[in-house]
């Protein structure tokens, strides 16, 4: 799993940050670790002789930057170069912008007309999936989109992608029994011109370069989309055969972007982002998770600080904004004041939940890393069982839960299906939460805050 290649490539650096002498010795163990970390994540040989290889000289031979300790200006060879292998092409990085934006605009968006997107992949990638996931990461981004469903060789791809789309509140346009794919684009294309649409999106059927007559199809579908993205959807866990792939279709159609899905579960990430920007492909998106949302815009940068544990607060405050978390000015003030209800803190629970415990450990310095797994599932084992116990609750119990008494208390134990000691550890963690928000309210903590979407 990435989390692998994660842990391999934190402890690497903790033997640098740990030091007390940086000297060639400790260089090369570095280089020895990060090697390990990548060959296990299935990058190919020779890129990752070439990538500490140059982390090997630059650390030896380069001097830091005014201001900058010898130690920091190391980490930041390591970043660096890490990003480059998985893409990155901008200038020289001198320093860790945490606020650094995505490298380069996803493609020419024209505005005022229509812009087709159109699918390609071979069958198993997950296509339809990141369709329909595609279509949610435009709508969040103000546009109005569309969906043509031209998959005619699979059964069921119709279906899949109209059920998947209608999570999203997106159209699809397609028939069922209609066999000539070009037929459908063309006339799902004109449709949605109808329809005041910003982008559609073109499903295709999978395909593989030795099958001539989908490769021709796949010709006559583009001339007549005219699409302004052509997005290859490649499976995460094919490692570094994702060169070959992306090489063929890179070469039989002008593939503008690649998305790499199931990155969640398999060892062969780091192989397959390796392997794709070796083509000369641009890496857009990543897919994340099994969830409609879990789709995101690809940086190196970014994915790579985030590998190192050296957090990502930019993409957690993008993660709460997208995800519209409004807390009113009221609630702010009460859990500021150290006034908060049960009803605030089942808030913040509900936004914690909607972000993902993991996704904001992850994302926060000093956290990041530090959380174990099995401690992370005990944590979501208790907020499950708080949310249902707050929900078991009456109205005067969560705006004043000191008149929770033993009776109360068995009634709420049991509307909840746990144990009375679940309902005091909760009423205990409350009370807790709300004398450590009156003791730390100030600049910092109302910063935090609204940082949350508090305030």
């Amino acid at each position: 799993m990435l989390d692998s290649l994660r842990t391999n490539l934190r402890s690497a650096l903790k033997k640098i940050i740990g030091a007390s002498d940086i000297n060639r010795d400790l260089i090369e163990s570095l280089c020895k670790d990060v090697q390990r970390a990548l060959l296990q994540s299935d990058v190919n040989v020779k890129l990752v002789l070439t990538v500490t290889q140059n982390i090997k000289q630059r650390c030896l031979n380069e001097q830091p930057p005014k201001g900058l300790s010898r130690k920091d200006h190391i980490i930041t060879i390591l970043y660096g170069e890490l990003a480059r292998l998985l893409g990155y092409t901008g200038e020289e990085i001198k320093t860790i912008d945490k606020s650094a934006q995505p490298e380069g605009e996803l493609f020419s968006f024209k505005p005022g007309k229509l812009n087709v997107v159109l699918m390609l992949g071979i069958q198993g990638s997950g296509k339809t999936t990141v369709s329909a996931k595609l279509a949610r990461w435009f709508t969040k981004h103000g546009h109005k989109v569309g969906v043509v469903g031209a998959d005619t060789f699979r059964p069921g791809a119709l279906t899949q992608l109209r059920m998947n789309c209608s999570k999203v509140n997106v159209e699809v346009y397609g028939k069922e029994g209609e066999y000539d794919a070009i037929k459908i684009v063309g006339e799902g294309i004109d449709y949605f011109r109808k329809q005041n649409i910003d982008i559609v999106i073109v499903d295709t059927a999978g395909r593989h370069k030795e099958e001539s007559g989908l490769l021709v199809e796949m010709t006559g579908m583009y001339e007549v989309a005219k699409p302004e993205l052509v997005l290859l959807v490649i499976d995460g866990t094919i490692g570094q055969q994702a060169f070959n792939q992306a090489k063929a279709f890179h070469s039989a159609a002008p593939i503008g972007g690649i998305a790499i899905t199931k990155l969640d579960g398999t060892a062969k990430g780091g192989g397959v982002l390796a392997a794709v920007v070796a083509t000369g492909a641009k890496v857009m998106f990543i897919g994340t998770g099994e969830r409609i949302d879990d789709l995101e815009m690809f940086s190196p940068t970014r994915f790579v600080g985030r590998l190192l544990g050296m957090g990502d607060i930019k993409a957690l405050l993008e993660m709460a904004k997208g995800l519209e978390l409004k807390a009113d000015e009221n609630q702010a003030k009460r859990v500021l004041s150290g006034k908060m209800t049960i009803e605030d803190f089942y808030s913040q629970m509900e936004n914690v939940g909607k972000m993902g415990l993991r996704n904001i450990i992850d994302n926060l310095p000093g956290l990041s890393g530090m959380v174990k797994e099995d401690q992370l599932d005990a944590i979501q084992g208790k907020l499950d069982k708080w949310r249902v116990i707050i929900q078991s609750m009456t109205t005067a119990e969560r705006s004043d839960p000191d008149i929770v008494n033993d009776s109360r208390r068995k009634r709420i134990a049991r509307g909840s299906g746990l144990t009375e000691h679940d309902v005091k550890d909760l009423i205990k963690q409350y009370s807790n939460s709300k004398a450590v928000m009156k003791q730390a309210k100030g600049r910092q903590m109302q910063g935090m805050l609204r940082r949350f979407g508090m305030g």
